[in-house]
């Protein structure tokens, strides 16, 4: 007879999961990647005061600081528009706007890319030497870029001055979109700062393309443009809407400069963003635990 006062062995928590009589490496589960995505947000003040140091470090002994983002991102919005605006003869109070827009949200984007291919990389030290998720430094890559973001958000706030539009409650959207963008950066670093730090080939790679993306994305010009003129070249602007980040830059773009965003807009970078969070989940359980060997 067993004695019940033992405690049954087979009770015990052990440090691996147990599935149909198989032991199983619990660090490549999904309940340790998503408990490393919770530790990272529970060690916000950690990410949070780093990214915010990364920026003053960034502009150390500058007279003018941050502003230096807005000034640079201002000149490039000024010259870009009134080009373009002469070139595609579209009047500057319609195209500038739109020039802006795009250019402060492309900037998040592509910072996420490529930065976030080599954010654990750059942190190989912390990662070596500070006990902490791994997910931390990508939400430090995302909240900098955000507060890159909000630096340049000035520039459209002066637009809108110089160039009235009526904004109504659709404003609201672009929170939602930019909302989104931020959590598809979470899986854009996660994903792409793993694929890079065991192959090293993919940050430049990922570089390349996003100056390709660029020219690609309607950015400098419009897909409006296009379509009114008819013919071969109208058919060949549906190309367009084969770039994800295209959608990804209406459903913020649009609602900033008073233009209606289509629904089939957010149907594609929603669909977008659950496959990538898929992807970003799949890389986070199997590396995770590899990624402090591979920086």
């Amino acid at each position: 007879m067993q004695d019940q006062s033992l405690p049954d062995p087979t009770s015990a928590t052990l440090p691996d999961e147990r599935v149909r009589g198989e032991i199983v490496n619990d660090s490549h589960t999904f309940r340790r990647a998503v408990a490393d995505l919770r530790q990272g947000l529970g060690q916000r003040e950690l990410w949070l005061s780093l990214g915010w140091q990364d920026i003053k470090q960034r502009y150390r002994r500058s007279t003018l600081g941050p502003l230096w983002i807005t000034i640079a991102t201002g000149v490039m919005a000024v010259a870009l528009g009134l080009l373009y605006s002469i070139l595609f003869q579209i009047p500057l109070a319609e195209f500038l706007p739109h020039v802006t827009v795009g250019l402060i949200m492309w900037g998040f984007i592509s910072g996420c890319i490529k930065e976030g291919s080599e954010v654990f990389i750059a942190n190989e030290g912390l990662i070596k030497q500070l006990p902490s998720a791994l997910s931390v430094h990508v939400y430090r890559l995302v909240w900098r870029q955000f507060l890159f973001l909000c630096h340049n958000l000035v520039i459209w706030v002066l637009l809108m001055v110089i160039f009235p539009r009526p904004l109504g409650w659709e404003l609201l959207l672009s929170v939602l979109g930019l909302a989104v963008l931020m959590v598809n950066g979470v899986w854009v670093a996660m994903l792409f700062g793993i694929l890079a730090t065991r192959f090293r080939d993919i940050a430049p790679l990922l570089d390349s393309m996003v100056q390709l993306l660029f020219y690609m994305t309607p950015i400098v010009w419009t897909t409006q443009t296009l379509y009114e003129q008819g013919g071969d070249i109208a058919d060949r602007a549906r190309i367009a809407e084969l770039n994800p980040l295209y959608h990804y830059l209406e459903i913020v773009r649009a609602p900033m400069i008073g233009e209606p965003v289509a629904a089939y807009h957010w149907w594609i970078v929603l669909a977008c963003t659950a496959v990538g969070l898929a992807l970003a989940f799949v890389a986070l359980r199997r590396f995770r635990s590899r990624v402090p060997y591979w920086v």
